[in-house]
């Protein structure tokens, strides 16, 4: 899956994730979530999937944002599990988050998947379109009302969320 610099709000390139990123990646998320993703539900997913996709923002040299897809399946509906999204601290409030969930619909929607998943605020996703799946069901505790679903080309599915490898 690729990924076009889809610029909507904010002036900074969004760029695939190099090799070279990846711990700087690491940072910014775990200063945005903390250790206790890992416990978290999303988290088993994303364990055993296969990235389709990572996304950077760059400000200059510095990585202020990133976002991932993941393969999976919803019942027998091939998917892409969209997290964490991280925007550095200093840079919220700005559109960045919106730009980079915007440059991961249209992956998604070049790719022809069924349709992107996630675990997030619903006021947040539902400008982009995301509705509630609650039938999608994750390996795990998870808010179903916060489990969401934007149609690519298959309408919000039923059944287990299974990892993709």
């Amino acid at each position: 899956m690729t990924a076009a610099a889809v610029l909507r709000n904010t002036l900074l390139a969004i760029t695939p994730e190099l090799p070279s990123d990846r711990a700087a990646v690491e940072a910014l998320v775990l200063a945005a979530f903390g250790p206790g993703r890992y416990a978290k539900t999303a988290e088993r997913i994303r364990e055993r999937a296969r990235m389709t996709l990572g996304l950077v923002a760059r400000d200059g040299d510095r990585i202020v944002g990133s976002v991932h897809l993941w393969a999976v399946k919803v019942g027998e509906v091939p998917a892409v599990f969209l997290g964490p999204i991280t925007v550095d601290a200093t840079c919220r409030k700005g559109g960045l988050g919106g730009d980079l969930v915007a440059a991961c619909i249209e992956a998604a929607r070049q790719d022809g998947v069924g349709g992107v998943l996630l675990v997030g605020d619903p006021p947040y996703f539902e400008r982009f379109g995301f509705l509630p799946a609650p039938d999608a069901i994750l390996p795990g505790p998870v808010d179903r009302r916060r489990v969401m679903w934007l149609p690519v080309t298959a309408p919000v599915p039923a059944g287990p969320v299974m990892p993709v490898a």
